[in-house]
């Protein structure tokens, strides 16, 4: 696996161990000699990745829109920060450059793009790993939903499972690795 895309909010959260497992995250990324493709920008839990793979000298490629960059959003410092028109763009893209996907915790944007991305796999557009850092219970109730649309009968049992999940980096990085 040479990159994995990583998803997540654009605040830290309200547990202090989102920001601390986020670190541990980019740490271990680094170790492996994966690098790390992400949102761009420099706040939040993204601002907190880049940062950290960043300081240790591993690879960061940020894709952001222009709109977000213009805000100054933008982790400037990046020797690869790629300002894409939109968000459309940023996914393709991000689909691209990436071999797996993790979604940390966040809000509406990091649900609707790792969402994207399982869809995307579960219609043969890729085959690349899609998980979920499960940190503090974050995804246990979106979990349980994933297990309702399975008794409903509006997803199968083996698109279900194209959605792997860990409480911690090591777990979810090794379970990746491993498909």
């Amino acid at each position: 696996m040479k990159r994995i895309c990583v998803f997540c909010g654009s605040t830290k959260g309200t547990h202090p161990s989102y920001e601390q497992v986020t670190r541990e995250l980019g740490t271990l990324l680094v170790k492996r000699g994966i690098g790390l493709v992400y949102g761009g920008g420099n706040i939040g839990l993204m601002g907190v990745i880049a940062e950290t793979v960043y300081n240790a000298g591993g690879e960061v490629i940020g894709i952001i829109p222009e709109a977000l960059a213009e805000k100054e959003l933008a982790f400037r410092e990046l020797a690869d920060l790629r300002v894409v028109k939109t968000m459309h763009e940023r996914k393709a893209l991000m689909e691209e450059l990436s071999d797996g996907f993790i979604a940390l915790p966040g809000g509406y944007g990091t649900l609707e793009e790792i969402c994207e991305m399982i869809t995307w796999a579960q219609l043969g557009i890729h085959h690349k790993p899609c998980g979920l850092l499960n940190l503090e219970g974050f995804y246990d109730k979106f979990l349980a939903f994933m297990d309702h649309q399975v008794q409903e009968g509006f997803v199968t049992s083996a698109n279900r499972s194209l959605t792997i999940y860990e409480k911690t980096p090591q777990g979810l990085l090794n379970l990746m690795t491993n498909i």
